[in-house]
């Protein structure tokens, strides 16, 4: 990557942010309401987090991704980041949920958070690495703590808020044949990360992810109501509910706010996960929670 311009747009006062972006933004008629979009437990954190949630893969990786027009879009400059999270934050959305297998999110999220990362509940994942061209998915207890210490410093922060395993298919034998989760669970004894769970693909994955860890990661649209019985048993036993591809990626059935409406008015989901390089987009979104 090129070096770019030292952001400058860093907040101020405690607990706040007021760069110019982000006031602009909240004290803008198009974001009246924005602010109070709906927020649910954590599970066991004591954090709330709000009803969607920003990821991060755009922000830095172009190639093996299953968008609409495919590899080599341009990935946005450190401005169009920054404006990216203000807009998030002025429409109310606190969770950002990123990976290492997303090329450089991590770290261009370090670089560019500041004191945002006050007001954003952070959410990374552990086990999958992308070359470039291809995933391997590692799930060791070494290589788990190593990835959840690189993160820490990518992102330059002390504290992680989830860290959830990021399974392959195989996700039964994932939970039970390694010893990821059970890394991480003394991870989050040493107050290093504050909860941790699984992105699954199974619905037997899923309930095992609820039985053994804090939170799960589902896959669940208008087009794909597979997995819907772990949000129901997540539900049941008090867990983190995220879900990813609620817009399956682009290709939802429907419009995407049917689709919002649908996910986050169903019980048991705790914030709907999306990716966007489009401040509109993040805009209609959110009006969208506002529909329900």
């Amino acid at each position: 990557m090129t070096d770019e311009p030292e952001n400058t747009n860093r907040p101020e006062g405690e607990g706040g942010f007021s760069s110019p972006a982000c006031a602009a933004h909240e004290a803008s008629p198009a974001y009246a309401g924005y602010a109070s979009l709906p927020q649910r437990p954590f599970a066991a954190t004591g954090k709330n987090v709000s009803l969607l949630g920003l990821g991060t893969v755009k922000f830095g990786r172009n190639t093996g991704v299953k968008y609409p027009g495919g590899d080599g879009f341009a990935l946005p400059t450190d401005a169009q980041v920054e404006e990216l999270l203000d807009t998030a934050l002025a429409c109310g959305i606190n969770l950002l949920d990123t990976a290492p297998a997303y090329g450089v999110a991590e770290e261009r999220l370090g670089k560019l958070l500041g004191k945002r990362r006050e007001r954003f509940f952070l959410v990374t994942k552990t086990g999958e690495e992308f070359d470039g061209e291809k995933s391997e998915y590692v799930f060791t207890a070494e290589h788990t703590r190593m990835s959840v210490e690189r993160s820490l410093k990518r992102l330059d922060t002390d504290f992680l808020d989830c860290v959830l395993v990021h399974s392959n298919r195989e996700d039964v034998k994932v939970i039970t044949q390694t010893p990821a989760l059970e890394t991480l669970a003394r991870l989050k004894e040493e107050g290093l990360i504050g909860s941790f769970g699984v992105s699954t693909y199974t619905v037997e994955g899923g309930r095992l992810t609820v039985d053994m860890s804090d939170a799960v990661m589902v896959a669940y649209n208008a087009g794909y109501v597979d997995e819907k019985p772990v949000i129901d048993y997540a539900r049941e036993k008090g867990k983190a509910v995220l879900v990813k591809k609620g817009l399956a990626s682009g290709h939802a059935a429907g419009t995407a706010a049917q689709n919002i409406r649908l996910v986050t008015s169903t019980p048991g989901v705790t914030s709907l996960v999306f990716g966007s390089l489009n401040p509109k987009n993040i805009l209609a979104n959110a009006a969208a929670i506002g529909q329900n």
